[in-house]
């Protein structure tokens, strides 16, 4: 197995960087996307080596068969962007705890590989704050193996509307013990790295600042490509006439705000909602807001080919962006990159990203309808103006290439 996953390691001083803490590469999780451009714009790197850990089973499991280019060397094992792929199995049965179990049994897993391999200087980075109260045995076993364990710390888990009081308890626990471990912390969020600095200025974080990225390339796809226009055809939408969200169907993205504001505005236009299955919210939604019995509200399905998705969002009209929790979101930047006009929730962390760029929307009742009808009456000269305005702050702070740069330093390895 050694030899099956060894490039010219022997040759060159490599640096193996293992990463934990995602679902997998691809998805439409923060992380997930994160990780795929990553390791896209590090595959020809040859000083740098990835292990990934991504979860085998249960809900966003990872399916590598969906990843062009993805190849399978066995049931647990994948190489993507040339990156070393690794899947967890989790027990299903332990509700909450499984996001536990998983980080801990990959943390596990990296520590016997740097073992059986004797790998040298490895980093270990472990993507949001799970497992707090568990990390600092396994952060001295790192040390004593020669290692460093680096800490995204996400923005703010024990926020997050679908974890119940003790599990917030636990969250915010948590979060403090990996600030307390960690040799540094790698905050997507200006705003995320200052609540450290002063929430947790008793252990003298080290920290720095470094955001997702996005690209503002257009699609390779043209207006009358078969595959666009048929996926137009299938979901009963035409371009230019839907507003569009991009995301996981979770509470805290506020899908329940987004579309009850949209039934209330007076606009003609669809509602194009991609994002992951979950019935049971789903079910609670038409429950609440009776969305169903609106022909407007699109649920469409998933879209994993990146190219057709990004097409989808160069031709919506508007693009709705509702994250409440998170450092700097995946989704808000390629909206920003492919979208002219975008609706964001006004909260720190997107107005910090979207600044002059976006309109913004509270979650008072009509707040959102009245900002819908006003979009709906732009001229084409204003919408085009943020549109170009939104394109520029990709430009200038969150092109994936400064992106992977920065992570190629703080790993110590050459561009």
């Amino acid at each position: 197995m050694q030899s099956e996953y060894k490039r010219e390691e022997d040759l060159m001083a490599v640096q193996h960087v293992f990463i934990i803490g995602a679902k997998g590469l691809g998805n439409y999780g923060g992380y997930e996307t994160f990780l795929d451009k990553l390791t896209e714009y590090h595959q020809d790197n040859r000083n740098i080596r990835y292990h990934i850990a991504c979860k085998e089973n249960g809900q966003g499991a990872m399916d590598e068969t969906k990843l062009n280019g993805a190849e399978t060397k066995n049931a647990h094992r994948f190489v993507y962007h040339n990156a070393d792929c690794f899947k967890i199995h989790v027990p299903e049965q332990i509700g909450a705890a499984q996001a536990i179990y998983y980080d801990i049994a990959a943390l596990k897993w990296c520590i016997s590989y740097i073992q059986r391999h004797n790998t040298e200087h490895p980093i270990v980075y472990i993507l949001a704050c799970r497992i707090g109260p568990f990390v600092g045995r396994y952060v001295n076993q790192i040390h004593k193996l020669g290692g460093r364990v680096f800490v995204n710390p996400d923005g703010h888990e024990w926020m997050r509307a679908k974890w119940s009081k003790p599990v917030r308890k636990y969250w915010k626990e948590s979060e403090k013990g990996m600030v307390k471990h960690a040799d540094l912390l790698v905050c997507d969020s200006v705003n995320i790295e200052k609540y450290i600095q002063e929430e947790y200025g008793q252990f003298h974080p080290k920290t720095t600042f470094i955001a997702y990225g996005a690209d503002i390339r257009p699609s390779v796809l043209t207006d009358d490509d078969p595959k666009f226009n048929g996926w137009l055809q299938e979901k009963a939408l035409k371009a230019g006439e839907y507003y569009l969200v991009v995301g996981r169907f979770v509470p805290e993205n506020n899908f329940e705000t987004m579309i009850r504001e949209f039934m209330k505005s007076h606009s003609r236009k669809d509602f194009a909602i991609i994002t992951t299955e979950n019935e049971a919210f789903l079910a609670e939604l038409d429950e609440k807001l009776g969305w169903k019995k609106d022909p407007r509200i699109k649920f469409v399905g998933t879209v994993y080919d990146q190219e057709l998705l990004k097409k989808i969002r160069e031709n919506a009209y508007g693009y709705f962006h509702g994250h409440s929790v998170g450092g700097t979101n995946p989704s808000l930047l390629e909206a920003l990159g492919s979208t002219k006009l975008n609706l964001l929730l006004n909260v720190g962390f997107n107005e910090e990203v979207g600044e002059d760029a976006a309109l913004y929307w509270n979650k008072d009742e009509g707040n959102l309808a009245e900002l819908i009808d006003r979009a709906d009456a732009m001229g084409e000269e204003e919408i085009e103006e943020f549109g170009r305005k939104a394109k520029q702050r990709i430009k200038d702070a969150y092109s994936w290439q400064f992106i992977a740069d920065r992570y190629a330093e703080i790993f110590g390895v050459e561009k």
